[in-house]
């Protein structure tokens, strides 16, 4: 039953956006697994429409928060306000308070601002005022940011680096997918017709399930062995926490329920071993020939790092 809801929200998907289908992937992946989901890239790339696309496509409250250096942090999580009729102070909620959260060029604000989403992304709670409100569920956070040699950018901190499941780009199209978009966008905007395929009880309902994916101890401990050769490798001043390696098990287990399966195979640590670890290494230096660093790292330990060959035994 998850199984065709998955497909149908992908199908809406597909009806605004062209191509990147590893980047629907892990949007539904960031959703499955509660997740969240970095996208990064240079203006212009569709980073907000595949957002907003995504968000349209759940029948959930959504909220968009368009991040700018004189951003303050209560204008994100809320604020008291005094009511001089009662005389006491009444706690307003920020746009935070919502299903999914969209934030949009997430690099534009300080880093003090930055660190209002760091408890809500990692506990699903907000605290203000010694008063702790718990978000609902669904709760999922697509943040946006323009790459950090981007005039006018301020780089995220690593912790809250760590709190995104999946960092990942959109890159440009090819020559077909670029001329697809404009046949798809001459006459109208696709995403204005957009409708929800999916409701939030539904969301929820395909989240529970996701621990019942099976797992063999063979991958668990492929996951285990990619974490640790992180924190080994040349060049490496922090290498992945047992954060990154939960990430990876459930990432892993919501691409398992996209493709069908009720089981995890090698294939699907492997191919999310990057989006979901790269983002979480620290390396020494980079050169102006190698600005990511760390994806040389992860795809050495992905050369390395022997992978298990029998299929896991589902009963």
């Amino acid at each position: 039953m998850e199984l065709k809801k998955i497909e149908r929200l992908k199908q809406n998907l597909q009806s605004v956006i062209v191509g990147r289908e590893d980047v629907m992937e892990y949007l539904l992946i960031g959703l499955l697994a509660q997740g969240h989901v970095l996208l990064e890239d240079v203006p212009g790339t569709g980073k907000t429409v595949m957002a907003k696309s995504m968000a349209r496509s759940l029948e959930c409250d959504f909220s968009r928060i368009q991040f700018t250096p004189d951003i303050l942090p209560s204008d994100i999580t809320g604020m008291s306000v005094y009511n001089q009729k009662e005389m006491t102070f009444e706690f307003r909620p920020g746009p935070a308070f919502t299903n999914i959260l969209l934030a949009d060029e997430i690099n534009r604000a300080t880093p003090r601002t930055q660190a209002a989403l760091l408890e809500c992304m990692e506990e699903r709670q907000i605290t203000m005022d010694g008063t702790t409100y718990v978000l609902k569920r669904p709760f999922l956070v697509l943040a946006t940011q323009n790459p950090i040699e981007t005039q006018g950018t301020f780089p995220l901190p690593e912790a809250q680096l760590d709190r995104f499941l999946i960092k990942t780009s959109m890159g440009y199209p090819t020559t077909e997918e670029a001329l697809l978009i404009l046949d798809r966008f001459i006459a109208k905007n696709p995403l204005n017709d957009l409708e929800p395929v999916m409701t939030a009880e539904e969301v929820i309902e395909a989240q529970d399930a996701l621990p019942g994916i099976q797992m063999d101890e063979s991958i668990r401990t492929y996951i285990v062995q990619l974490v640790e050769a992180t924190r080994k490798a040349e060049g490496v001043v922090l290498g992945v926490s047992p954060r990154g390696s939960l990430a990876l098990m459930r990432a892993a287990q919501a691409r398992a329920m996209i493709h069908g399966r009720d089981y995890v195979i090698p294939e699907d640590v492997k191919t999310l071993a990057k989006p979901v670890l790269t983002h979480r290494i620290i390396c020494r230096s980079q050169s102006v020939l190698n600005r990511n660093p760390a994806a040389a790292v992860m795809d050495q330990i992905l050369n390395h790092v022997e992978v298990p060959t029998e299929r896991p035994e589902v009963g």
